[in-house]
């Protein structure tokens, strides 16, 4: 999504890929960019392989994206996790400044490093990181940080809150929901399994998100920001209103499994951002249900363009 972004306000993009040569990139082919973006084989965690892209791309801007993105997982893989979230961002850091370039950087962090939150949350609240995604994170955001201050780098990151698209894979319990309620509308199945539905997040939309992260790199100064809708929602009204879209009760068709719980999880996650708003100008135009409606539209163009291709 950033790089379709990027693409349309005129850049010229340079992507990462762990081997270029082996990556399907499927995303990339699904908005139609695959041609239009030049891929480099690079491992985020290996500084001599960062330093070597940068040195021979000398980027103007550079969105450090890299990690291993699943909170869930984290618990499984907590130590992949952990250097997959550190080390990209430090590498990044790090080459920029050995390199001495002038290339303004954008840090994706995670409304995760907050832990649950009595008060919505802005870019002074204190962390309290709940799980390793979330310590990685938050270890990554002090990272930039010091780079920043300690030798000048226009280097910054954003807390951002859930945002989802149509591209996130199933293991993301917001696809999940609305690919399952799809499944049962086709009737492949009658069943679908969720853990902990009482837990409240910020839903907003990614394509709305990454233009914040552009944003971020455009200002006098490197800021860190919160980017949120500001409104929070508990995923079983999540569920409920995807269940609505396909015209379903959700009640018939979800069983609850504890075994889907996570060791630790947060109850409430919510945001305020209004320093986005005041400094970026920069505003959530879709909320919960407008969330749920692109996603249910997404999954069904998904499934359409599936069928014509088989």
């Amino acid at each position: 999504m950033l790089a379709a972004h990027l693409l349309k306000l005129g850049y010229s993009i340079h992507g990462t890929s762990r081997d270029k040569e082996l990556g399907i990139f499927a995303n990339l082919h699904r908005l139609g960019i695959r041609h239009r973006v030049t891929l480099h084989s690079v491992d985020p965690a290996d500084f001599g392989s960062v330093l070597g892209v940068i040195a021979h791309t000398i980027p103007d801007e550079i969105y450090n994206l890299a990690s291993q993105s699943s909170v869930g997982l984290s618990f499984d893989q907590p130590v992949q996790t952990l250097e997959s979230t550190i080390f990209s961002a430090h590498n990044i850091v790090d080459s920029v400044y050995r390199l001495k370039l002038n290339s303004r950087i954008y840090n994706a962090c995670s409304s995760e490093c907050f832990g649950n939150t009595d008060f919505p949350a802005d870019e002074s609240t204190p962390f309290g990181p709940r799980s390793p995604y979330a310590v990685g994170k938050a270890a990554a955001f002090w990272t930039v940080a010091n780079y920043r201050d300690a030798h000048g780098l226009f280097a910054c990151s954003g807390l951002l809150f859930n945002h989802d698209s149509p591209f996130r894979p199933q293991r993301f319990v917001t696809r999940k929901i609305v690919a399952g309620a799809a499944d049962i509308a086709e009737r492949k199945t009658d069943r679908l399994r969720i853990g902990n539905l009482d837990i409240s997040r910020d839903f907003g939309w990614a394509p709305e998100y990454v233009e914040a992260m552009a944003m971020m790199l455009e200002t006098d100064a490197p800021q860190d920001f919160v980017i949120a809708t500001g409104q929070t929602n508990t995923l079983e009204s999540f569920v409920r209103e995807a269940f609505n879209y396909f015209g379903l009760d959700w009640k018939k068709h979800v069983d609850f499994d504890e075994s889907l719980f996570r060791p630790i999880d947060l109850k409430c996650n919510s945001a305020n951002p209004a320093k986005a708003k005041r400094i970026l100008g920069w505003e959530a135009k879709s909320f919960m249900k407008d969330v749920v409606r692109l996603l249910g539209d997404g999954e069904l163009e998904f499934r359409r363009a599936e069928k014509a291709g088989s």
